[in-house]
């Protein structure tokens, strides 16, 4: 199937590794120039594009970080937010100060560097902003409570965006993963064999045999639903939350 993607210009955050990097190399696999972010360029080596580094813990660097990828591009007709989760932890023992500090990565840097790009994609009446989320936008996650907060404030973001701009010829939506092994998926449950008293391997173990798959997702699977939603062949799909978890999110 050709996804139409030869010739599109795709700005890709958090590349280095893990979901971000699987996105790049399958938006790249399929034709398109690829612009990549982290916080270093050297943690990009070996990853096909033009290497900006970029800090979302700082949202005012987004407006640099737009100006960048259309300077090396020629101008971004989609676009991949993703960025690093915040830890773990429970709503009843929630620090207050974190809520600024993730709420500027998770929430007003990706915000604010997809409303920089996107007046040029509804010019061009194309685009495609595609969010890299999680099952916890859907069915809130245990022990995950500034994600489970902060990524609804973006499904929120997304569906209301993704009404305003269909008209246009550009797509929003939210790519979900569920337990896809990544080094995130081995933080987290080091985190709760830590809690448990018990050993990480043996948690992960029976975490994978629980699956409705028997297994973890890979990060390939992934970046093939990103790079379907980005494509031509998408185009009428947008304000969803686009879910690649082996069937394991229980909700409808």
């Amino acid at each position: 199937m050709d996804l139409g993607l030869t010739g599109k210009r795709a700005l890709v955050m958090g590349a280095s590794k893990g979901l971000g990097r699987a996105i790049a190399e399958a938006l790249a696999a399929e034709g398109a120039a690829l612009a990549v972010t982290a916080r270093s360029t050297a943690s990009l080596a070996g990853v096909k594009g033009h290497a900006i580094a970029a800090d979302v813990s700082d949202p005012a660097t987004m407006d640099a970080l737009a100006d960048a990828a259309v300077a090396a591009l020629g101008g971004v007709d989609i676009l991949v937010l993703n960025h690093g989760g915040p830890p773990p932890g429970l709503a009843s023992e929630l620090d207050p100060a974190l809520l600024p500090v993730w709420f500027a990565r998770m929430v007003e840097s990706p915000v604010r560097l997809a409303t920089r790009l996107l007046p040029a994609m509804r010019a061009r009446k194309w685009g495609r902003i595609i969010t890299v989320g999680s099952s916890g936008m859907v069915q809130p996650l245990p022990a995950m409570v500034l994600s489970n907060m902060l990524r609804a404030s973006i499904v929120g973001w997304n569906k209301t965006l993704s009404a305003e701009v269909a008209g246009d010829g550009v797509t929003c939506n939210i790519l979900a993963p569920g337990s896809i092994r990544t080094d995130r998926l081995v933080e987290l449950a080091a985190a709760r064999a830590a809690r448990a008293g018990v050993a990480a391997d043996a948690l992960m173990a029976e975490q994978e045999a629980a699956m409705p798959a028997g297994r973890f997702g890979r990060p390939e699977e992934f970046g093939a639903a990103a790079a379907f939603l980005a494509s031509e062949k998408a185009s009428y799909i947008s304000g969803v939350i686009f879910r690649v978890d082996g069937a394991n999110t229980r909700a409808l």
